[in-house]
This record gives C-alpha cells, sequence and structure tokens, in this order.
C-alpha cells in the first residue's frame, strides 16, 4: 500500500492564468488519466496556500484518478494585481467564469467543493452551470448570518467600517515588516502550536499584506450583507441530489440550529457532522485536511463511482 501511494502523491502546482481579465491564483495537481475534476473554493482569506495539505491529500486518495484545481480569490495573492477590492458578487462571477472558460469542455464529471463561504460561492456556481457540474460539496458552509455568534457581531462592525479596517489591516500589515523568525513566532504565539508548518508559512508569507487584508474584511462585508437574506430554499430543493453539506459540532460560522433549519426546509438533502474535533479551520492542521479529504473521497466516490475506478 505505501509503494501504490507513493507512486500517486504528487505536491501541488502553482501557476497563474487570467481569469475574467484578472490575474489569477490556481494550485493544481493534474491526473495523467482523469476520471473527474474536483475545483475547489476556499473561504475567506481566499489564499489557497492554506489548503495544500487537504488537496495533496484528495489527489492521493483517489489514487490519481482525479485532476484537482483550487481556484484563489481575486487580489488574496501575494502581489497586487489589480489595486482594488471585489465584492462577493464578483468573486462568485470570476469562479464561474473560471469553470466556463477552463472547464466547459471537459469530458470528464466536474465536483465542486467549497469552504466556509466558499461553499457559498460553490452553490451559486452550481447554480449558473447545473449542465455542467455534477456535484457540490459544502464544508463547514457559511450560508446565513448567526446573530448570536459575538464573533460574527464583531467582524461585521470591522469590516462596515472603512476606519476600522483600514487600521485592522495597517497593523497587521505592519508585522510582516518582522524578520520571518520573528514574525513566526509572533504568529505560533497568536494561535499556538497546533496549526501545520503549511498554514503558518501561508499565515507568514500572505496574511501580512495590507491589498489582501483589505480584501479580505472588503468582501467579509459584502458576505454580511448578502447572508442576511434568507437561503433560497427552491433552489436547494431542486438540486437536493447534487448537493452535500458537513458541518461542524461547534462551529459559529455554521451552527448545528442551520443544519436544522436545512434539514427542514430541504428535506432528503445529504447532510452531516464531523465529531472527531476538527473545526472551522480543519486546514491549518495535518489532522484535519487529512480526515476532510478523506470524508470528501468518501462522499464523491459514493455519488460517482467512475471517480473510484
Amino acid at each position: 500500500m505505501e509503494n501504490f501511494a507513493s507512486q500517486v502523491k504528487r505536491p501541488v502546482n502553482s501557476r497563474f492564468c487570467n481569469v475574467s481579465s484578472y490575474m489569477t491564483q490556481l494550485l493544481e495537481i493534474r491526473s495523467d488519466d482523469p476520471k473527474l475534476h474536483v475545483v475547489f473554493i476556499p473561504g475567506n482569506p481566499g489564499v489557497i496556500a492554506f489548503y495544500k495539505d487537504f488537496l495533496e491529500s484528495l489527489y492521493e486518495l483517489f489514487g490519481g484518478t482525479a485532476s484537482i484545481t483550487a481556484i484563489a480569490h481575486i487580489s488574496h495573492t501575494k502581489r497586487d494585481w489589480e489595486r482594488r477590492l471585489f465584492s462577493l458578487q464578483e468573486q462568485i462571477d470570476h469562479k464561474v467564469d473560471f469553470i466556463k472558460d477552463e472547464l466547459w469542455n471537459s469530458e470528464v464529471p466536474i465536483v465542486l467543493v467549497g469552504h466556509s463561504i466558499g461553499a457559498y460561492m460553490a452553490l451559486e456556481s452550481l447554480r449558473r452551470t447545473q449542465e455542467k457540474v455534477n456535484y457540490c460539496v459544502a464544508l463547514y458552509p457559511f450560508l446565513m448570518v448567526n446573530p448570536e455568534s459575538m464573533q460574527q457581531s464583531i467582524v461585521a462592525k470591522i469590516s462596515a467600517s472603512f476606519i476600522l479596517s483600514f487600521l485592522v489591516s495597517y497593523a497587521l500589515a505592519l508585522l510582516g515588516l518582522l524578520p520571518r523568525w520573528a514574525l513566526r513566532l509572533v504568529v505560533l504565539t497568536l494561535i499556538g502550536r497546533a496549526w501545520s508548518n503549511t498554514a503558518i508559512e501561508a499565515a507568514c508569507s500572505q496574511l501580512v499584506k495590507y491589498h489582501i487584508l483589505r480584501n479580505v474584511l472588503f468582501l467579509t462585508n459584502s458576505e454580511f450583507r448578502k447572508l442576511s437574506e434568507t437561503p433560497d430554499w427552491i433552489f436547494m430543493r431542486e438540486n437536493r441530489d447534487k448537493i452535500t453539506l458537513l458541518f461542524g459540532q461547534d462551529d459559529h460560522w455554521g451552527p448545528l440550529k442551520i443544519f436544522e433549519e436545512i434539514s427542514k426546509q430541504v428535506p432528503g438533502i445529504s447532510l452531516s457532522i464531523e465529531r472527531e474535533g476538527h473545526n472551522h479551520h480543519f486546514s491549518c492542521t495535518e489532522a484535519g485536511s487529512l480526515w476532510v479529504a478523506q470524508h470528501v473521497a468518501s462522499l464523491i466516490k459514493g455519488k460517482l463511482p467512475i471517480s473510484s475506478q
């Protein structure tokens, strides 16, 4: 088994391409003989480097039969290509354009996997590409504002204020002036030592960029405005056979009351709860990345048997 795993294990490859006239970062692992294509949409921050361990584990679990592509959000990359801020709707349009530009002529099934607000983006992308996308997996989804969450309330107030957004972004960007060893020590102090080296490196290299931080907060503000609305239950009922959602046991972004509301509004939809002790930021630990990759692979293989051939 170890020899087989070593044969299918591949590192992600980073490349930039033009999508909707915007410079876009992709992390890819291409199969030599793909039976399906998994497109991953990150949460917010849309820094796909955080998901490197998850993506590589997912590829390995398919035995090299699936091509994997993760698409970053516009201006959530190291270089400030665009020099402006992008809303939730613009980020959704960007993902839809990527599917239409890059994958529309694909002859293998396409699966969308989204995390947090990326799950909402995946569902909205499914809405506009139903004739092409076969399945959508929503991980720890942020689909509705949680008025009982103090953390969401604080984040909403900061993101809604230009002054507070500027100050927070500027203060964190100043940390980027520290030597890397000192910045790493600060990150370890703030988040503890549970995070993987992959996640720590992503935080040190990208979450101290002013333009990324401003885009994170601008996107957050548009998320809160949009997700204050009632979800489109009709769309979810009509597409219940194409949608699966995974919730966390203690996740204020996707609390279990929303799990229960979806169960009530969309009977028969595939829902599950992760009870292994991983949290909303699953990709920041090696154990969380592996467990979620195993869960996603199992779901897809059960839905699309061709993927396990």
